[in-house]
Order: structure tokens, then C-alpha cells, then sequence
């Protein structure tokens, strides 16, 4: 069986290239990219702030080299694949950057000295040293006593003006632990994660807990006591519950209980004066905010687990085991609860591998109906600006839990049922 897992672990590294290279080109072939967002926004700003007009040249905002330097922070100046294999770390890329314009075909003084620590500026001789350094690899050379080693020169042309590109290469990329900054918020990819992905973590605790707590008793009840008044009841609420769409019971919810009635606040995750409050008084202002939400994460949750349960336990409870148990003097209850019962949460048991996934992706409509700061929205945010770097982030920390959510549910199978073994 460990040989299995083992197997399992190492599928992960090429499935997660497969995905990644998948939403890699969809990033390269769909409209619309980080650039057009931002020059939206511009747009957009420029009309509030004129009364709606004199927007028309807000997209100029954004100068050709701006431009260049979005798209080599995700490596869309390069072609497909190096550019993919530079975004994974594979590849070095150009960092450290400096523009500088030329002079038949030479580089001025300014990038060079931009670079330099500032005892190694030489005023008035920099240019005729920087044209001098160039070796066959374009690569800037020691000469005149500076320290070069790792400099590369290359030219190009932006805005019309031809220029000297001084950069230095480097492995970087996510085998580094490199996703990049966020185009929209100018902030480290991960570090947002990090932010955020608590609050994801603490709904989906709460849910996981609160639907295997509620669910598996009602199950049971419902297997014990099929076709009572008690079991139809059930039913029909568990399954009207499950017809109705999270999202739309969240967009109920905040329209009567905390619009119209107040009962419950609006949205958020805590209140703006949590800081300080008691330790009780932050306990009851996060369960107060979080009551809502659950509600809706819940619903979806409810009629699987429940019905699992149910139909588990009823195929049990008329298998032969359980009339060998009470045949031999076994109470109804000890075969029901010391057999049937245990036997029946073994399917049930695998299906927290596959709640992984709620730790990271949460319920995008439920945290932007709600405004819940968490991991969901940041992806739905993500998405619709654009922000690539921030999406292939999101793209192989969900791929990566939910390949460990299935590999847990393997493993939860053979821990609850000695009967299977993985080959």
C-alpha cells in the first residue's frame, strides 16, 4: 500500500505542471490583459473625477514601457513556452531592469550608473566605459575598475526611441517560491494569500465540523426511522434546502435578516471596532458575523452527507451481519450502533479528503455576497482584473489541495475499512 501513495505523490508534480500549462496558455489566448484592466481603471477614474467627460485619452496613462514591464512581470514578452518555463523558475529571467537610451548603438552612462554602487560612479568617462564592456555573449564586463560580473546589455526599442536594456539574469520563479506581485494591489502574491486565506480556513472549520455534527445524527435517525412522519420531514427540508443555490439563500438573507430586520450585520468578517473588544466580545462579534454565511455554506453540504449516511446505514442494517448479531442474543442497539453504524460512516469518512478544497477555495459568491475578505473573492477579484500572476497563485495552491484531498480520501478508505488494500 505505500508503494500506492507513493505513486500518488508522484503524479502530483506532473499533474500540476499539466494544469498549470493549461490555464498558462488560456491566460495568453483570452482578451484583455492586465494592461487594458488597469487603463480601464484609469479611464474609469478620470470620469468620475471630470463628471463623465474628458475621459478619452485616460488609456495614455499607461506609456509603452509601463506596458513592457507588466507584461515581462508575467513573462508575456516572451513566446509560449519560454515564457513558461521562465514563470516556473526553469529559465532565468531579467531582473533588475534599468532603460537607458542609446547612442549609435551605445548605451549612455545613466543605466550603468543607476546600477552601481555609488563609490564606483565615475562622472564624465561612464559612457565610453559602458560601450567598451560589451563582450561576443553581451555581457557587461569589468573595465575601469568596476564591478560588473552578471550584467547583460541588450537593446530595444519603446515609444519610438531605440534604448539600452541593462539587466541581470536569475533563477526565479515558483520552484523558488516566486509568484510574483499583484498588478491590481502592488503587493506580494503569497503574502496576500497568506492574508486571506485564514478567513477561508476559519468558514470551512466551522463547516466541516458543524455538517459531519449534524448530519451524521440526522442520518442515522432517518435510517432507524424510514418512512415516519419524522423521516418525510426531513426530507422535504433537507431537499428544498439543497434546491436552492447558497449564493441565492445568501442574497435573501442579507436582504431580510440583516437589511430590513438588522439581526445580523451586512457583511464582512468582523466588526471595525474588533480590535477592541474583550476575548468574549471577539468570539460573539466573529460568530455574529460568520451565522449567515454558514447558513449557506451548509446548505450544499446537508442533503449529501445526510442521505450518505442514511442509505449506508439501511443497506447495513438488513445485511446478514446484523441478523447474526442479534440472532446471538446482540440488542437491537449494539448491532445497530457497535456494528451497523460503524460500518456505515466508512464512505462518509472519505468525503473529508474532498472538503480539502474548502480550505483555500471557499464559496466565491457566498465571501463577494457577504464581502468576506477571504480566498474566494481575492480569486474572483483576481479574475476579473486580470491579475495573472495572482491567478496562477490561486491556480496551484487549490490544484495542490485538491490532489491532497483525493489522496486523503484514499488513505481515510483504507484507515476506516481493513478490507481494502491499494496495489
Amino acid at each position: 500500500m505505500g508503494s500506492y501513495f507513493l505513486r500518488r505523490f508522484l503524479l502530483i508534480p506532473p499533474t500540476l505542471i499539466g494544469v498549470t500549462l493549461v490555464v498558462f496558455l488560456i491566460t495568453r489566448i483570452v482578451p484583455g490583459g492586465p494592461e487594458e484592466r488597469m487603463m480601464q481603471a484609469a479611464m474609469a477614474r478620470a470620469a468620475g473625477d471630470r463628471g463623465g467627460g474628458g475621459a478619452k485619452d485616460a488609456g495614455g496613462n499607461l506609456s509603452e514601457e509601463q506596458k513592457q514591464k507588466i507584461k515581462e512581470d508575467f513573462c508575456q514578452d516572451l513566446p509560449f513556452f519560454p515564457g513558461y518555463l521562465t514563470w516556473l523558475g526553469v529559465l532565468p529571467r531579467e531582473v533588475d531592469k534599468v532603460r537607458a537610451p542609446s547612442i549609435a548603438g551605445k548605451p549612455t552612462g545613466i543605466a550603468l550608473k543607476a546600477l552601481l554602487p555609488k563609490e564606483q560612479w565615475k562622472p564624465n568617462n561612464a559612457y565610453q566605459e559602458i560601450s567598451a564592456a560589451v563582450d561576443a555573449s553581451d555581457r557587461l564586463v569589468a573595465t575601469g575598475g568596476q564591478n560588473l560580473e552578471g550584467w547583460h546589455l541588450r537593446f530595444e526599442t519603446t515609444d519610438g526611441t531605440r534604448k539600452a536594456v541593462v539587466f541581470r539574469k536569475k533563477f526565479l520563479g515558483i520552484l523558488h517560491g516566486y509568484f510574483g506581485n499583484s498588478v491590481r494591489y502592488h503587493e506580494d502574491v503569497l503574502g496576500m494569500i497568506a492574508e486571506r486565506l485564514p478567513v477561508s480556513c476559519f468558514y470551512a472549520i466551522l463547516t466541516i465540523l458543524l455538517s459531519y455534527a449534524i448530519c451524521i445524527p440526522l442520518g442515522i435517525m432517518k435510517a432507524i426511522k424510514h418512512r415516519t412522519a419524522a423521516d418525510n420531514i426531513s426530507s422535504f427540508l433537507i431537499f428544498a434546502g439543497y434546491a436552492v443555490p447558497g449564493f441565492a439563500m445568501g442574497s435573501i438573507l442579507v436582504v431580510f435578516l440583516a437589511g430590513r430586520l438588522g439581526w445580523f450585520p451586512i457583511g464582512g468578517f468582523t466588526s471595525d471596532n474588533f480590535a477592541s473588544l474583550t476575548a468574549g466580545g471577539k468570539i460573539v462579534d466573529l460568530l455574529h458575523h460568520a451565522a449567515l454565511p454558514l447558513v449557506c455554506y451548509l446548505m450544499g453540504e446537508f442533503a449529501l452527507l445526510t442521505m450518505l449516511t442514511k442509505n449506508n446505514l439501511m443497506d447495513n442494517l438488513s445485511a446478514d451481519y446484523v441478523r447474526t448479531a442479534v440472532a446471538k442474543g446482540a440488542t437491537w442497539k449494539r448491532a445497530v450502533f457497535g456494528h451497523a453504524v460503524r460500518n456505515s460512516l466508512i464512505p462518509v469518512a472519505t468525503t473529508l479528503g474532498h472538503a480539502v478544497v474548502l480550505f483555500v477555495g471557499g464559496s466565491i459568491l457566498i465571501e463577494k455576497i457577504f464581502d468576506i475578505n477571504g480566498f474566494g473573492l481575492m480569486t474572483f477579484t483576481s479574475l476579473l482584473d486580470r491579475d495573472w500572476n495572482l491567478v496562477m497563485a490561486v491556480t496551484v495552491i487549490s490544484s495542490i489541495a485538491m490532489m491532497l484531498g483525493n489522496i486523503l480520501s484514499d488513505f481515510l478508505v483504507a484507515v476506516t475499512d481493513p478490507r481494502i488494500r491499494f496495489s
